[in-house]
C-alpha cells in the first residue's frame, strides 16, 4: 500500500493518506491569530475540511478528533461551533485538553483522522 501526502513540507504533511485513513496535521487558524475562540475554531474546520476534501473524504468519515485549547474556560465557546459542524450521528471518538499551544496568537488546535 502506498502513502500519499498531501501539502508536505520539510517539517511536516498537513495530511497523510495510507489506504482509506487520513490522517491530518493539528491545524490551527492561520487565516486568523489572535481573534475569537468561535472565529479561530470556524476558521480551523474550514481547513480540515478543505484537507479532507483533497484526500477524497469529507467530516462526516472523521473517526476521531483531538482538541487542544489554550484556556478552558473557552470549551464551550469552541464547543458551540464545532458542534453547529459535525453532521448529525457522525460524532467521532474525542478528546479536547488545554495546553500551551505553538504561539500565544492561536487558542485552539485540531488534529483528525478519518475514512476515505
Amino acid at each position: 500500500m502506498s502513502i500519499e501526502r498531501i501539502e508536505p513540507g520539510k517539517r511536516l504533511s498537513q495530511a497523510v493518506v495510507f489506504g482509506d485513513l487520513v490522517i491530518l496535521a493539528g491545524q490551527v487558524a492561520v487565516d486568523k491569530p489572535g481573534a475569537s475562540m468561535a472565529e479561530q475554531t470556524r476558521n480551523v474546520l474550514e481547513r480540515i475540511d478543505a484537507l479532507l476534501a483533497k484526500a477524497g473524504t469529507d467530516k462526516s468519515k472523521i473517526l476521531s478528533a483531538n482538541i487542544w485549547i489554550a484556556d478552558m474556560r473557552q470549551f464551550d465557546e469552541m464547543n458551540r461551533v464545532w458542534d453547529a459542524w459535525v453532521p448529525e450521528g457522525c460524532a467521532p471518538a474525542r478528546a479536547t485538553v488545554e495546553a500551551r499551544l505553538a504561539s500565544p496568537d492561536y487558542c485552539v488546535e485540531i488534529m483528525v483522522v478519518a475514512a476515505r
